[in-house]
């Protein structure tokens, strides 16, 4: 399957399969969280849960491939990310199988973007926030964006200290910044 899609002033083209998640349509909630994101050139981005590649792909595009790192945990979803990084002529990107980000090297991140699973019990959110917090640089944000709310507020302002909620087309963006070095208490 082929989505071809206009973000951000860029006309995007994924491959995808039916073994992805959304794999005849970017996402709605993936969509409205980058609506949202105010990209800089040269910040350091991770597209944490990265699918198919559409939120690493346009950051890419935006800070510069080599900034942007993206991770998944299932390889099909890895091997078209890597297939529409070259695809979309940012090869430079860190593409990583891993299940969260416990493996990966990289930390000081100004931006961790994520639309992770909300279907299911809250173990993968909850260690994505918990790990995302101690990978971000003070004054990096974590976005997440969700259709659930309760829990992601108070999980976020436990670990953060505060969040800010964006309301967006039936979903609920999260943006949490990074103001001090230890969760708080």
């Amino acid at each position: 399957m082929t989505i071809n899609e206009n973000i951000k002033g860029f006309q995007l083209e994924f491959e995808t399969s039916h073994k992805c998640f959304s794999p005849g349509q970017i996402d709605t909630g993936t969509l409205a969280m980058l609506s949202q994101v105010e990209f800089r050139e040269g910040q350091k981005v991770l597209d944490l849960g990265c699918g198919y590649g559409a939120v690493g792909v346009t950051a890419a595009k935006l800070v510069g491939a080599a900034n942007v790192f993206m991770v998944d945990s299932d390889p099909e979803a890895v091997t078209y990310s890597r297939k529409n990084a070259q695809k979309n002529n940012v090869e430079a990107v860190h593409i990583i199988q891993s299940d969260g980000i416990e493996t990966l090297t990289e930390s000081e991140f100004d931006l961790i973007l994520c639309n992770p699973p909300y279907h299911a019990d809250f173990s993968v959110p909850r260690r994505f926030i918990e790990k995302g917090f101690n990978r971000l640089r003070i004054g990096g944000k974590l976005l997440l964006v969700t259709k659930r709310k309760e829990w992601y507020k108070n999980k976020l302002i436990s670990i953060f200290g505060g969040v800010r909620i964006h309301d967006i087309h039936g979903y609920c963006l999260f943006e949490a910044e990074k103001r001090q070095r230890d969760y708080s208490k």
